[in-house]
């Protein structure tokens, strides 16, 4: 049984919120125990403690780091957040605006089970030493 689509809504502009916070273990609550999270096609990472730690890799690059939800797509317990993250890196100073998307299966509870992350690395790392 998948939870209702305005569940759903809450849980992914609560969690673009987390990310927007500046700690780990709050992005890493919306992940069941045992959750996955591979970005652009990366080795899989389980496990929330994982998860926060990936977190804290993002927000020693960007103090500053928010994420925006841009759009949602629901389709059962299959989700598409589309995002654009924005920050000034730690090191050039450089601003940034990258968007991006995951693709989450969510458990009864709404917890991520699994995530697939997708940006353009290259436009990423672009930015961070030309700016925008």
């Amino acid at each position: 049984m998948s939870l209702p689509p305005d569940a759903i809504k809450t849980n992914a502009a609560d969690y673009a919120a987390a990310w927007s916070g500046g700690d780990p273990q709050a992005v890493a609550s919306f992940y069941a125990e045992d959750g996955v999270i591979s970005i652009n096609r990366g080795d899989p990472i389980a496990g929330r403690a994982a998860v926060a730690e990936i977190a804290a890799g993002f927000y020693a690059e960007f103090p500053d780091l928010v994420v925006h939800l841009d759009h949602l797509r629901i389709a059962g317990s299959h989700v598409m957040f589309g995002w654009t993250l924005e920050g000034t890196h730690s090191e050039t100073k450089n601003f940034i605006r990258v968007p991006g998307w995951e693709e989450w299966e969510l458990d009864a509870a709404g917890k991520v089970t699994q995530s697939r992350g997708w940006y353009d690395a290259a436009e990423y790392d672009r930015q961070i030493a030309e700016g925008i």
